[in-house]
């Protein structure tokens, strides 16, 4: 959530960002200043009636004292109208700052300056592009073929105890994506971070702390008897760790990894772009999150994006890195990088993660922040990513690495598969 202080003193530079990010209502932000005077308007008034308030009883406090009866009484008469101003004044106040707030959530982050114009994923800058895109043999298959005939994935009888989108996965399918995920863990642990196995269901104050309330209600699955919702990402739980909560400058960056199922109420559509993996309703995924100084974000961001990059080319797998143009960024975030792998045997880029500084967007919501050299509180900036997010690397592993005699394993796998071939 942007700061009201920020909105009001950088007018012309919010509206800029918001006009990057293709927002809709830009009108929002006169609103918002508006309403914020309207609060110190009301808040100075409350401040001045309670300030007389408080002198009349005093006043009251030495008559008497000063056996002085029936003028402190008086003068109790008099200050029986300001306490009514006061509620009076505290319950409007109540309501201006409910609507600054309202209107204060319907607003995106800002993108960082370095975020390129653009309205559609055709638009998003190629950063980098990495490996050699491998030549299949006559009659490779896509992942949705080569998982049915190695009996591996089985899309239909997911479809027949769930619905479509919850795939079952068999034998060495199984093992693979275990394989793969704690690869990711053990990876994230050697780079400093620490594994958290966060609930699968939060909370409301949750969801809104991260920003997937009230933006993302339609995504997600929601367990109306306890107000739940089924987690979207890891991000969601672990990142609300720290909210509410003062953290000490020296223990920044926090580093935190976890593996989580993740549900996406996504909506349906048909075609080779969403058969098989490459759109599920339930996925596993490994996501790392840092919580640090507001001051080094950008370069930690960097990092963590050289830390997904390691993960691909360990796998062997021809890869690109995004910078994601305004309009195809997401509503939380300052900047974002998305990974994309190449599925030689569909012939296209399939996503694989996205690594996102969101700067003071997540913490201002969750009240994170760290008591600073000055010994004030300062809100922290918080960064997430995928590393890695399973159906799409599956995938592309499936179909990259088939051969005539089977789908080789790549060889930083085998020790956790027990395998090298799929056959």
């Amino acid at each position: 959530m942007l700061q009201v202080n920020y909105i009001r003193e950088n007018k012309e530079q919010v509206l800029e960002g918001l006009r990057k990010k293709n927002f809709k209502q830009p009108e929002l932000v006169d609103e918002v200043i508006a309403l914020d005077d309207q609060r110190k308007s009301i808040q100075n008034q409350n401040d001045q009636v309670a300030s007389e308030a408080n002198a009349l009883a005093k006043q009251v406090g030495e008559l008497m004292r000063s056996g002085k009866k029936d003028e402190a009484e008086a003068i109790k008469v008099k200050s029986a109208s300001f306490k009514e101003d006061i509620q009076r004044l505290s319950h409007e106040l109540s309501e201006v700052e409910k609507q600054l707030h309202e209107k204060l959530v319907l607003m995106p982050n800002l993108p960082h300056t370095s975020v390129p114009f653009g309205l559609t994923p055709e638009e998003n800058e190629v950063v980098l592009e990495w490996g050699t895109i491998p030549t299949l043999h006559d009659g490779a298959k896509p992942h949705w073929e080569l998982t049915s005939q190695y009996d591996i994935i089985d899309f239909e009888l997911g479809t027949k105890i769930t619905g479509a989108g919850f795939p079952v996965y068999k034998g060495k399918g199984a093992r693979l994506q275990r394989a793969l995920i704690n690869f990711f863990l053990d990876e994230a642990q050697k780079a400093g971070y620490f594994e958290i196995m966060p609930p699968l269901m939060v909370n409301e104050e949750s969801g809104f702390g991260t920003g997937q309330l009230p933006d993302k209600e339609g995504q997600m699955y929601h367990m109306q008897t306890d107000n739940l919702f089924m987690i979207p990402t890891a991000e969601v739980p672990i990142t609300n760790l720290y909210r509410d909560v003062i953290l000490k400058e020296e223990d920044l960056p926090l580093k935190n990894v976890g593996y989580t199922p993740c549900f996406r109420r996504e909506a349906g559509s048909y075609g080779a772009h969403v058969r098989g993996l490459n759109r599920l309703h339930q996925f596993d995924k490994v996501e790392i999150v840092q919580i640090v100084h507001p001051e080094k974000s950008y370069d930690i961001l960097e990092e963590m994006v050289m830390h997904v990059r390691g993960l691909l080319e360990k796998l062997e797998i021809p890869y690109r890195v995004l910078r994601l143009c305004g309009g195809d960024m997401g509503f939380t975030s300052a900047l974002t990088y998305d990974f994309e792998t190449y599925s030689t045997a569909q012939g296209r880029w399939l996503e694989v993660s996205s690594t996102s500084n969101f700067e003071t967007y997540q913490s201002n919501r969750m009240k994170c922040r760290f008591r600073n050299k000055d010994g004030k509180n300062q809100l922290v900036h918080t960064l997430n990513g995928s590393a890695l997010a399973l159906p799409r690397i599956v995938a592309t592993l499936l179909e990259n690495n088939q051969t005539p005699e089977g789908i080789r394993i790549p060889e930083v796998l085998v020790p956790y598969t027990g395998f090298d071939m799929i056959s």
